[in-house]
């Protein structure tokens, strides 16, 4: 037992499987009265909702005033009884009288589903998967963001995630599918025109597991304002496409504070290449 340990936090970024031993820790701290948890739960059978946070942790601390949490559970879809609804899991936490509580479904491919929880505000900077769909809410602290849909994103999504995080530093970005551009409108030379995305404060951008047109999402000056963006993690064919071989004018503008560029396979030096990335560090 621990009597007089008031305040307590674990965060966990990684998933692991070993949820059970959670409760039986927290258990030993009846008396905490400030309770922060991050924790990111594979290979489970059964959600986290309401009725699991009361029957987990609320029922065995009397003392707590303040619980902050981050809770995301990774289901095979498989092995579901039902069909996973957000209306049906936030009921569960007003039926606990946890009113500053939401939650988002999203599934990641065919067979896996994921569930996250967590109280408002969201007061953590890290997070670690998002979908096409999330509540309209401010994510004022977030700073590491990572995005993976089994469907694409449309260039609205990125208009979101810029609304929604406005200290947004670095963004990960897991998505094969190619972008659906339904959101555009068309020029009078037919051509496709977007509205332009600031991301005033990202300097990290990861790519290099998504479909080619992400990256021209974030490098095409037309679609995005990165004038911060000084690291880049990309597939170097993609780069080249994208780049028109490191000869495109509407891409040169959003590469050129680029100071660490991260491919998957080695890429081809040239001249053209050192000219379109001008801040690159050895």
């Amino acid at each position: 037992m621990l009597p007089n340990l008031k305040c307590f936090s674990l965060k966990s970024y990684f998933r692991f499987q070993q949820y059970e031993q959670i409760p039986s820790l927290l258990r030993r701290m009846p008396y905490l009265e400030h309770l922060t948890l991050y924790l990111c739960i594979k290979d489970q059978h059964r959600i986290t909702d309401g009725t699991r946070v009361q029957d987990d942790i609320l029922a065995h601390m009397s003392q707590l005033h303040s619980l902050t949490f981050y809770i995301s559970t990774y289901i095979d879809s498989g092995e579901l009884r039902h069909n996973i609804s957000r209306e049906h899991i936030q009921q569960t936490f007003i039926n606990i009288g946890q009113q500053n509580a939401t939650t988002i479904v999203n599934r990641l491919s065919r067979s896996v589903v994921e569930c996250s929880i967590f109280s408002l505000p969201f007061a953590f900077d890290y997070l670690g998967s998002l979908g096409n769909t999330f509540p309209n809410i401010i994510f004022n602290y977030v700073t590491y963001l990572v995005v993976e849909d089994k469907d694409a994103f449309r260039h609205e999504f990125f208009v979101r995630i810029a609304r929604s995080f406005p200290l947004l530093k670095d963004l990960r970005i897991f998505n094969i599918e190619l972008q659906l551009s339904s959101d555009c409108t068309l020029s009078s030379d037919h051509s496709q025109s977007y509205s332009m995305i600031e991301y005033p404060h990202l300097t990290s951008l990861d790519v290099g597991y998504s479909h080619r047109d992400y990256l021209e999402q974030f490098l095409n000056e037309t679609k995005a304002c990165v004038p911060c963006l000084t690291k880049l993690k990309v597939s170097p064919r993609h780069l080249k496409i994208v780049t028109k071989n490191f000869t495109r004018e509407e891409t040169r503008r959003n590469c050129a504070n680029i100071k660490q560029l991260i491919t998957l396979q080695p890429l081809d030096d040239s001249q053209d290449y050192y000219h379109y990335f001008p801040s690159l560090q050895n």
